[in-house]
């Protein structure tokens, strides 16, 4: 283990080992609402409802660090202690191999997803909090239930399964087939065969829906609109090998495309 005061943080440098020591984790698990996850390490920021753990945790930390070096420790956690409002920063000393962890993902309907472990691993539960707690509506050490009825928490989910590499651990998501059409099923309905059935005043009702905006919305909200849907259904965002779900994505972000076009001139 290493130790470094700088201006702006404390840096540890260890091993996974030690990350995993009883009062290393209970320090992180206190702040996994506080956490940012890096490619191989985590920083905390100060949180002033957990002084008195942070101060506890840094007594440990100096007891712990001066029995490996031999010396006396109370100098070194006076000059940690004055540090208090600074981030902390635990980072692998080296990346070993990571282990695999599988996670589920399941879809009960568009407004509900469950994410499942096989096994209990704080880590990668504490990594998938960190990003998604304010859609959290209950969980285990295994398990959350995660509210996605809005699309920002729909994108932020997005975004946390774009991590996939969390400390030492390999993360590998797996879906059923209906995953995505319960998800986004807003779309399910609409075809372009559909449209061109409809007259043109029933495709501009039609388009607006596509697009999740109300009739008559302006070029700047149709437009914003837009950017945000296209980089939910882009094929490139797949995360599913069955070709059936690259093209029921692809045909999604074509509809899209479609119903902007289509309003752009009309609006």
């Amino acid at each position: 283990m290493n130790i470094v005061l700088r201006n702006n943080l404390i840096l540890i440098t260890t091993d996974f080992e030690t990350l995993n020591v009883p009062w290393m984790k209970n320090f992180l698990n206190h702040h996994a609402r506080g956490m940012l996850f890096l490619p191989k390490a985590v920083l905390v920021f100060r949180n002033e409802t957990l002084t008195k753990i942070r101060e506890e945790f840094l007594q440990q930390l100096s007891e712990h660090h001066a029995s490996k070096h031999d010396f006396s420790h109370e100098f070194f956690l006076r000059s940690m202690l004055k540090y208090g409002t600074q981030p902390i920063k635990i980072e692998l000393d080296e990346l070993q191999h990571p282990e695999t962890v599988k996670v589920k993902l399941y879809a009960y309907d568009k407004g509900t997803v469950l994410i499942s472990l096989d096994s209990p691993n704080s880590w990668v539960i504490s990594y998938l909090r960190s990003q998604l707690e304010v859609y959290v509506e209950r969980g285990t050490d295994v398990s959350l239930v995660i509210d996605v009825s809005e699309y920002k928490a729909k994108a932020r989910l997005e975004r946390a399964l774009n991590k996939r590499h969390i400390l030492h651990y390999q993360i590998q998501y797996t879906y059923d087939n209906h995953f995505m059409s319960k998800l986004y099923s807003d779309f399910a309905n609409f075809s372009f065969g559909d449209l061109c059935k409809d007259s043109e005043a029933d495709e501009n009702v039609q388009f607006y829906t596509v697009l999740e905006c109300p009739i008559g919305a302006s070029q700047d909200a149709l437009k914003k609109s837009y950017k945000k849907l296209t980089k939910v259904y882009h094929p490139d965002k797949i995360f599913h090998e069955t070709p059936n779900m690259v093209e029921h994505y692809t045909h999604k972000f074509q509809l899209l495309q479609e119903a902007y076009t289509a309003l752009r001139v009309v609006s």
